[in-house]
Parts: C-alpha cells; structure tokens; sequence
C-alpha cells in the first residue's frame, strides 16, 4: 500500500517506535536528495513514510536540510497528510518543557531558505493565511491527549534561522507580539506543503524555556535536557501510533486543492523541463 500519512522527525526524534515490516527508500528528486533515505512502514497496521529531517546523525543545520527534497519525496510516494514533530522553545510559563504543542498560527523569520517549489516559468501563489491544517491538527490533538503529557492546542509558531538563540531584546520582542513558542524549521516546510497540497500539522514538543526570560532560568526540576527529550520521544511516539489508528481513510480538506483556481500560468506557456520538475505536484491541473 502506497503511504498516506507522512512524518518529518525533527531534533531528537530519528526514529518511530512500534514501525512494523520496514523498509528503507533512497529517492531521487529534482531538488536533490532527501535529508536521509525514506523509511517505510506499518504503524498500527496503517502505512507511513519517515524522513529524519536533520539527517540519520543531525548532520544538517536548520537552514541547510533539504526541505523541498524531502516534501518532493513524500509526495511521490503517495503522501497527502504530513505530521512535522519539532523541537520548541517556550515563549511562556504555562508551557512548560515535557508538553506537547499544537501551533495553528506562524510566523516565518527565516531568511535564506528557498521557499517554493515554482518558478522558471510556473507561477502559482497559495493561500497561507492559516498555515496549518485545522483538520489534521485536531486529529492530532485527539490522539495526543490519549497520553498522560499535557497538551496545548493552539499558539502562535515563530521560525527563525538559528543555530543562535535569541537575544535579550528579540526575546522580549517576541513574547511581546505574543508568540508562544520558537523553532527554526517550520518554516519554509509548512508553506511547501501546502503548495504539494498535503494536510500539515505540527506535533511540537517543548525541549525548554526561553532562557533570556529571568522567570524562565530553570527548566522544571530534576529533569535534564537528555531525559526531556527522553520523555518526549516516547510520548510522540505514543501519539503517533493513536493518530495513525484513527486517521479517517479518504479525508475531504481543502488543503488537498490547494493549488486549484490558484495556478497563474497556462499550461501552454509552461516550460517542459518545469513542467516535468513539478509533475508529482501538479499533473491533476496540466493532464487535463
């Protein structure tokens, strides 16, 4: 069975616990390869497709892992539903290293990645006013709160470049815009995904505060980053396993249109060589 669903791993997170008949997949893409192979397999009887997204070793900063690649591959393997599990920085005192979060709002700070798919000669402009999937994400909530973790749905998301943190005075900055939580991947990957128009969601897992806060010098007590990030493994993969058991077949979201009525360039005009780059990401709109 071709997969469906599709999971990114992010910091800390290079593996899936419980994946069943596994198979490893190296895809070529016109953007290169992926971050690492593609692993397939079967969770909770469902089949997935894996990408560790810093690279099987965390070999890749942030702004050098390989976001188009990865989301191409996915997409040609059949995937329309893309969980991203990520590493955050907390921006607030109730969510507290060890929680998971639920973004549904981003801000994108990034400012060397490329960020789209099209050009050379295809324009298409997608919709990002809500950047991730309130369906998916739901769904993700849903099967989080089968875990004893606490849980927040909902926050604003902002993605900066890093490895560096933050200043003093860009921490304040942030929480002032009331931003909840920091990472430096989500972006351009969620607006990536919208353009292969897959339903994206981000299972965020809290690795610390925001150490600039004075309220914030202490992570909670008597847990070290190793045994957070620990804890947080086990409880995503926890989370995984219920989402996948419970994903509704055939879902009906727009975000798998995204591209419908959005499209700028006639098919006729289109280069061939552009054309035959995007054909997993555009063939329902230029077969006809």
């Amino acid at each position: 069975m071709r997969p469906s669903f599709g999971i990114l791993g992010g910091s800390g997170f290079y593996e899936i616990k419980g994946l069943k008949e596994v198979e490893t997949l190296e895809i070529s893409t016109p953007f290169g390869p992926p971050s690492a192979p593609v692993v397939t397999g079967l969770l909770s009887g469902k089949p997935v497709a894996f990408i560790s997204r810093h690279g099987n070793g965390h070999q890749f900063l942030a702004s050098e892992i390989r976001y188009r690649a990865n989301i191409y591959a996915l997409k040609s393997l059949g995937v329309d539903r893309l969980v991203s599990i990520s590493a955050f920085q907390s921006l607030r005192s109730d969510f507290e290293p060890g929680h998971l979060v639920i973004p549904d709002q981003l801000l994108d700070f990034t400012t060397t990645r490329s960020r789209t798919f099209f050009g050379e000669g295809f324009v298409a402009r997608i919709n990002a006013a809500v950047p991730f999937c309130t369906h998916l994400s739901t769904e993700v909530y849903q099967a989080s709160i089968q875990t004893e973790t606490m849980v927040h749905l909902g926050g604003t998301l902002l993605t900066v470049d890093g490895p560096r943190t933050a200043t003093i005075a860009e921490s304040d900055l942030y929480r002032a815009w009331g931003v909840s939580a920091m990472n430096t991947t989500t972006c351009p990957e969620a607006f990536l995904a919208r353009e292969a128009e897959m339903c994206y969601a981000v299972l965020g897992h809290v690795i610390r505060y925001d150490l600039q806060n004075p309220a914030h010098q202490k992570n909670t007590p008597g847990m070290t980053m190793s045994s957070i990030l620990e804890q947080n493994h086990n409880t995503v993969c926890e989370t995984l396993k219920s989402l996948a058991a419970n994903l509704p077949e055939n879902p009906e979201c727009q975000h798998q249109t995204a591209l419908s009525g959005v499209i700028q360039t006639p098919v006729k005009d289109i280069p061939p060589q552009t054309l035959s780059r995007l054909e997993p990401l555009i063939h329902k709109y230029t077969s006809q």
